[in-house]
């Protein structure tokens, strides 16, 4: 399923691809696209493919750093792109290549750390999210908790979902997540759209859920 509709989404956004390729190349030096190291499935680490949104001579690599709402890194354009999610579709390319599915958990830098420590070693459960692949969307994302991880309590939430959506994935499920995440309102095949991820074994604080795409590495 992700390779075809991996190819038909490419196709589709491809007009678009090309209208922001040269809105960042108006906008600032550098180019198009920024690479990054990401761990996915067994924790096997592969390159993936966004849109440049940061100045070319302050892109963190590593992702060890993460970038911040107002962000003087970031460049006028990139700040939309952020903002409405659209520096992500190049990943399109991961989903076609395999490195990534349509939806799963976000995949994240292997130099990613929060309160000083790597995900890993801040969460043991952390590694469980790695036995499938990671996704464009996912649980997490579709219950608000987009942006960075500042503190140990928002990796918590985040691995949270993530564990419960490796626990109870479907197929109806993955369509639920893809379709939440274009805006199309629907009952919850998990039968519910909000709420505590339970069975993942952790604790999860909705007063403390982010939603705030602009700040998001």
């Amino acid at each position: 399923m992700d390779l075809v509709l991996g190819c038909l989404l490419l196709l589709f956004v491809l007009p678009l691809m090309l209208l922001v390729a040269v809105l960042i190349k108006l906008d600032s030096p550098g180019p198009v696209f920024f690479r990054q190291d990401r761990v996915g499935r067994w924790g096997e680490t592969f390159t993936i493919l966004k849109f440049r949104t940061l100045f070319d001579d302050m892109c963190d690599e590593a992702g060890r750093h993460q970038a911040t709402i107002h962000d003087p890194r970031v460049t006028r354009v990139g700040r939309w792109l952020r903002r409405t999610s659209i520096d992500e579709l190049p990943q399109l390319v991961n989903v076609v290549h395999g490195d990534m599915s349509l939806v799963g958990p976000r995949p994240h830098a292997p130099a990613t750390e929060v309160e000083g420590r790597p995900f890993a070693e801040a969460l043991p459960q952390y590694e469980k999210r790695h036995c499938v692949k990671p996704g464009l969307t996912g649980w997490a994302q579709v219950h608000g908790w987009r942006g960075p991880t500042p503190t140990l309590k928002s990796l918590e939430n985040r691995l949270a979902y993530d564990l419960e959506y490796i626990e109870i994935w479907s197929m109806p499920l993955d369509a639920y997540i893809l379709l939440r995440t274009l805006g199309v309102p629907f009952s919850s095949p998990a039968g519910r759209v909000d709420g505590s991820a339970g069975k993942a074994g952790l604790n999860v604080s909705s007063d403390d859920r982010q939603d705030n795409r602009e700040q998001e590495p």
